[in-house]
């Protein structure tokens, strides 16, 4: 069984490759002094890096789980970034809930699975 690790720090991975799988560790921004539009489009564009890393891309993924720190007011301006992002025909097994995050100032998390072509 071969494992591949990316991004690793001694507490987790950006990303864990076994197999034709990715899996990408809970993805927030750097930069949380935007609103939620705005960190939603850094956490993409991490996801875009890391999946890259992987050899994948973001058409290949499988399943996304995203944590919002307040759905009500957040969901619509999340969804308008990720529909600019998503490529037409990839859309994922997807989730979305609201939740108290690790970090008062993070406004969204996301955790994905994705295909990796071999």
């Amino acid at each position: 069984m071969h494992i591949e690790r990316i991004a690793s720090t001694p507490r987790l991975s950006g990303a864990v490759l076994h197999g034709d799988l990715i899996y990408l560790s809970g993805q927030v921004p750097d930069d949380r002094q935007g609103d939620c539009a705005s960190q939603t489009e850094q956490v993409l564009a991490k996801i875009d890096s890391l999946l890259q890393q992987a050899g994948s891309h973001r058409s290949n993924l499988l399943s996304v789980q995203i944590w919002l720190k307040d759905i009500e007011r957040d969901f619509a301006a999340m969804n308008a970034a990720w529909d600019r992002w998503l490529p037409a025909g990839s859309a994922p097994a997807r989730a979305t809930t609201q939740a108290d995050l690790a970090s008062t100032d993070v406004l969204v998390e996301m955790l994905v699975i994705a295909a990796r072509p071999q």
